[in-house]
């Protein structure tokens, strides 16, 4: 099956995560995160299955992170309202974010993606 990821043109990590798919022969298509960031719907749907809570889909590095403030908004925020944070700016998520439709995965790590893609060839 082949992958969707979302991802930004100059994201280090992304670059990581690109260079381990091709390496391993793994199909993918890629989306600009800052130009077609996922919708609610779709966000709701990666985070069940990612099996990660919401706030592992923080780009909390970022600089919209630091210019929204969105660290002292999550304090007093309901996380309803995060969703909607996330789905309005790309760049407020955490990337890459890799879905079969069935699992995804957010962020790279070599070892994650070995245990979550590896087996996809």
């Amino acid at each position: 099956m082949l992958l969707t990821m979302y991802s930004y043109p100059t994201c280090g990590t992304c670059r990581k995560a690109k260079k381990w798919l091709n390496d391993h022969a793994i199909a993918y298509h890629e989306i600009n995160i800052s130009l077609d960031p996922p919708n609610r719907e779709a966000l709701h749907r990666f985070i069940r299955q990612s099996g990660q809570p919401i706030g592992k889909f923080f780009n909390i590095s970022g600089k919209r992170y630091r210019e929204l403030g969105i660290k002292e908004k999550k304090k007093v925020e309901p996380e309803e309202n995060w969703l909607d944070w996330l789905a309005a700016d790309g760049m407020l998520i955490k990337r890459p974010i890799l879905s079969d439709g069935e699992k995804t995965t957010v962020g790279f790590s070599e070892a994650l993606f070995e245990k979550e893609w590896g087996n996809n060839q």
